[in-house]
C-alpha cells in the first residue's frame, strides 16, 4: 500500500515539474505578469497612503503661517553722479558687496530686498540700506499684488527701517517672537527673495548670539546663523519653528557676494523697540554725552599707570559745552561705570548711554590721574547720524 502512494506522489511531482518547465520554456511571459502584477498592487497600495501627512521633521507648519507675510521690495533711484564718483565710492562698493551682497548697478540704480508685514494696517519692517535714497518703493506681496509704498522713518544706525502701505485685504501679520526664547543650536528658518527667483526658504541654526564688532552699524546686537541668506534677503524673516519672527535678515560675510554659512540678523527686541519708536516720532531718540571713546588695552592701561587688567574707555576727547563737558567729565579720563554698570569697550559705552533717554541724570565712575571720581551727567539728545 506505502510503494502504491509513494508511486502516486512521484508520478504527480514528476508531471508538475514537467508543466512547469514547458510553461518557462514557451510563455515565460504568463509567469512574468504574475510578478508584474504583485509590483503594481504593492505600487497601488503606497499610494493609497494618506498623502496629507507631514513628512518626520517637516517645518511645513511654520513656513505656512509666517511666508504670506513676508514681501518683497522694490526700489529704484536716479542717479546723477558727476564723473569720477564712481571711482571714489570704490571702498563703499566693497564694502556693501563684502557686508550685503550688493553689487554696484549702473545707472539707473534699482534695487531688490525683503520685507516683513508687521500689522493689519500695512506696516512693514525692512532694512534701512535697502530702502535709502530710493525714490520709488514698490511692495508685492505674496498673492503678487504690488503697492507704493511711503517711508514712515528709517534708522541707518541698526540698519532698520518702517514702511507703510495702504491697501485692503492683506495677507495676516507676522507673529512677534520673544529673543529670550531663541537659543544657540535653534534651528531656525531665513524666508525672503534671494537674488529675484521669488519667495524662498533656507534652514539652518543659530550659530551664535549677541555678535557684535562685526563693523556694520554703529549698534550691533546681532543673531548669527548659518542658514542661507543671499542678496535679496536683506529685510526679510528670520523665524523659528513655531514660525514667529525672530530678527530680520541683514547681511552676510561673503568674499563672493554669495552665501558662506555666515549670515546676521538683527533680533526682534531690537527691532520691535526702533519699530516702535519711529511709529509714535519718525525716528529713534538716544542718548549721548558728546565724548570721544577709545579702548583701553593692557598696554594703554599700564602706559597711563593702570593695571593690564583694567576695563574701561578713555576719553581721548570732550565736546565743549556738550553734556559729558558740563557734567565735568575731562579728556584723559577713563570711564569705568555708568549707573554702575560697567564699561567693558566703546561698543558697550554707546549701547548703554544710548538706552538713556535724554534729560535724564546719569552716574558716571572715572579715573583721573589714578583717582576714583564720581560724576552726575545729564545726557543730552544724540545728533543724527551723516549721511
Amino acid at each position: 500500500m506505502l510503494n502504491r502512494l509513494w508511486l502516486l506522489f512521484a508520478q504527480a511531482v514528476t508531471i508538475l515539474l514537467a508543466a512547469w518547465f514547458i510553461l518557462i520554456t514557451l510563455k515565460p511571459d504568463w509567469l512574468a505578469q504574475t510578478n508584474i502584477t504583485t509590483i503594481v498592487d504593492s505600487v497601488t497600495l503606497k499610494e493609497n497612503e494618506d498623502s496629507s501627512s507631514l513628512s518626520p521633521g517637516s517645518y511645513h507648519e511654520a513656513v505656512k503661517k509666517s511666508m504670506p507675510a513676508v514681501v518683497n521690495i522694490f526700489t529704484s533711484k536716479n542717479s546723477n553722479k558727476p564723473a569720477g564718483t564712481k571711482d571714489k565710492n570704490k571702498k563703499s562698493d566693497r564694502f556693501n558687496q563684502f557686508f550685503f551682497g550688493d553689487s554696484p548697478d549702473s545707472d539707473p540704480i534699482s534695487s531688490l530686498g525683503s520685507g516683513v508685514l508687521v500689522s493689519p494696517e500695512g506696516v512693514i519692517i525692512t532694512n534701512h540700506h535697502v530702502i535709502s535714497d530710493a525714490d520709488e518703493i514698490e511692495v508685492a506681496l505674496s498673492d503678487n499684488r504690488k503697492f507704493k509704498a511711503k517711508v514712515v522713518g528709517s534708522d541707518p544706525e541698526t540698519d532698520i527701517a518702517v514702511l507703510k502701505i495702504d491697501a485692503k485685504q492683506l495677507p495676516s501679520p507676522i507673529t512677534l517672537g520673544k529673543i529670550d526664547s531663541v537659543h544657540v543650536g535653534d534651528v531656525v528658518m531665513a524666508i525672503g527673495n534671494p537674488f529675484g527667483v521669488g519667495e524662498t526658504v533656507t534652514s539652518g541654526i543659530v550659530s551664535a548670539m549677541g555678535r557684535d564688532h562685526v563693523g556694520i552699524n554703529t549698534f550691533e546686537n546681532f543673531i548669527q546663523t548659518d542658514a542661507a541668506i543671499n542678496p535679496g534677503n536683506s529685510g526679510g524673516a528670520l523665524i523659528d519653528t513655531r514660525g514667529n519672527l525672530i530678527g530680520i535678515n541683514t547681511a552676510i560675510f561673503s568674499n563672493n557676494g554669495g552665501s558662506m554659512g555666515i549670515g546676521f540678523a538683527i533680533p526682534i527686541n531690537l527691532v520691535k523697540q526702533v519699530m516702535e519708536s519711529i511709529i509714535q516720532s519718525g525716528s529713534v531718540t538716544r542718548g549721548w554725552i558728546g565724548v570721544e571713546p577709545q579702548n583701553v588695552s593692557p598696554e594703554l592701561a599700564e602706559s597711563l599707570g593702570l593695571s593690564k587688567d583694567t576695563r574701561g574707555v578713555l576719553l581721548s576727547g570732550v565736546l565743549d559745552q556738550g553734556p559729558g563737558d558740563r557734567g565735568g567729565l575731562k579728556p584723559g579720563d577713563v570711564l569705568l561705570s555708568v549707573n554702575s554698570e560697567k564699561v567693558y569697550d566703546v561698543r558697550s559705552l554707546l549701547n548703554l548711554i544710548a538706552q538713556e533717554k535724554p534729560g535724564d541724570e546719569i552716574n558716571l565712575k572715572v579715573i583721573r590721574k589714578n583717582k576714583d571720581l564720581d560724576l552726575k551727567v545729564r545726557v543730552g539728545k544724540r545728533p543724527s547720524p551723516q549721511k
